[in-house]
């Protein structure tokens, strides 16, 4: 089924979490090997609150940017299948969760990044945005909580953190492409967190057919006409490679 989908989709959109970057060495959050599974502390870097009230939080944050794996990653096979669907008119957006731009890094050009992303800072007070690198040179030399440089403010990765408000502008976006799409392929999500969760709803209810290829069960399961397990870099060039009419062995779906 899954396959058919894919060869017969005109208007696809994928919305693509972090299962799909697990293979560059990035872990996602809440799998068996998952950063907050591994290391609980690590979820309070990620709320917003916490971020604003602790300066031992935001400290802490800035060691871990430093050290984020992204910085050395290459994008994998799924980074690359999505970007073959794209080439071949497909695919016509990529919404993703992740923050990590492994898929422009692969060569995607129409990405919308729900959640941001890690290689810009921004100010939290007159929104003045830079390179990352620029506010991490500054933690390199001693500032281990740099402040923003035109107003003073605090200084935060350009994501979007737990309890922090989505830019608008995106989600209507987002919004939009999926109640247009035919297919909706959801690659990589554990689809428990909202406002991103919810487009596959919406795509649904709107008429698309949804594909979604994740480890683990999701909330959004029921919703799907095709469920597909197994790891991502076997998964997404399969169906790439049905969008090419090509034969492709494994996985046997």
């Amino acid at each position: 089924m899954a396959r058919e989908l894919v060869a017969g989709a005109r208007r696809m959109v994928a919305l693509t979490g972090a299962g799909v970057s697990t293979e560059s060495g990035i872990p996602d959050f809440r799998g068996p090997n998952g950063l907050w599974t591994r290391d609980p502390l690590a979820e309070r870097l990620s709320r917003f609150q916490s971020y604003v009230d602790s300066r031992e939080v935001r400290e802490a944050a800035w060691r871990a940017r430093a050290e984020h794996p992204a910085w050395g990653a290459e994008p994998n096979a799924a980074h690359r299948a999505l970007v073959e669907l794209e080439r071949r008119g497909t695919l016509r957006l990529v919404v993703t969760q992740n923050i990590d731009r492994l898929h422009q890094k692969a060569g995607a050009e129409r990405v919308l990044e729900l959640h941001g992303t890690m290689f810009e800072a921004v100010c939290l007070g007159c929104g003045d945005r830079r390179g990352m690198r620029e506010a991490l040179d500054r933690v390199a030399a001693g500032e281990a909580d740099p402040d923003c440089r035109r107003c003073g403010g605090i200084l935060k990765s350009a994501t979007i953190s737990f309890g922090q408000a989505l830019d608008p502008a995106v989600l209507e976006r987002a919004r939009v492409a999926v109640c247009s799409c035919d297919v909706l392929l959801v690659a990589g999500s554990s689809l428990t967190v909202q406002p991103a969760a919810g487009l596959v709803g919406l795509a649904a209810s709107s008429g698309a057919r949804v594909i979604l290829c994740n480890a683990s069960p999701t909330p959004y399961d029921d919703f799907a006409a095709a469920v597909l397990r197994g790891p991502l870099g076997e998964v997404l060039p399969a169906l790439a490679s049905a969008a090419a009419g090509e034969e492709h062995r494994p996985p046997p779906w």
